[in-house]
């Protein structure tokens, strides 16, 4: 698992555009955890340098963001709580860091803030892979769903591409480590790899 999250971080790096920004991004959105701080920032640096507009970067992000969101609604949608609930209970829903109290903290989260929900719960990293799940469990409107997940990942995508887009300014000190950072990258997913790796395999033994 650490070697094709590794090996996904390099691809993408070395294949960074409007297309694959969104696929990853609509990886990050669904039930499948990859970090979006690996994807929008590396972009918006590119966009820094001409390579991309930075404006098309957040699009795309927030574009495949919606279509993760989008699959999560409908899954849950179609299969209803029950099913969901078994379902996560499963050794494979554990690696995928979807437990039985993940998903009852989403659904809390979405009593609690109404529909409003699919938008802040976009900003917070605990509940933002699964807010759409409770969304689909209540059926909630499509269009309004669709614009509110819109708008909270569009904010959180903005916040990544700010970062990204304001290193450029830092060009010459970067330039130097440039290779030290692409290999920090590759680390970076091979250590939360090795930890999903850990919290679902490892400690249970």
């Amino acid at each position: 698992m650490t070697e094709a999250l590794a090996g996904i971080v390099s691809w993408y790096m070395a294949n960074i555009n409007y297309g694959t920004i969104a696929l990853l991004m609509t990886v990050e959105s669904s039930f499948i955890p990859f970090p979006s701080e690996i994807v929008v920032p590396p972009a918006a640096w590119k966009a820094a340098q001409g390579e991309l507009n930075v404006v098309l970067v957040v699009l795309s992000a927030t574009a495949g963001a919606l279509c993760g969101a989008f699959i999560n609604y409908y899954l849950a949608r179609f299969l209803g709580r029950p099913v969901l609930y078994r379902l996560a209970d499963t050794r494979l829903a554990h690696m995928l860091l979807i437990k039985r109290q993940s998903l009852e903290k989403a659904e809390a989260f979405f009593t609690r803030y109404g529909k409003t929900s699919t938008l802040v719960g976009r900003l917070v990293p605990a509940v933002r892979q699964l807010i759409s799940i409770p969304a689909g469990l209540s059926r909630m409107n499509l269009a309004t769903f669709l614009a509110y997940t819109a708008l909270g990942a569009g904010l959180w995508n903005i916040v990544l591409a700010v970062l990204g887009y304001s290193l450029y300014s830092q060009k010459k000190l970067l330039a130097e480590y440039y290779h030290i950072l692409s290999i920090a990258s590759v680390c970076l997913g091979v250590c939360f790899a090795g930890f999903l790796l850990y919290q679902n395999v490892l400690r249970k033994k």
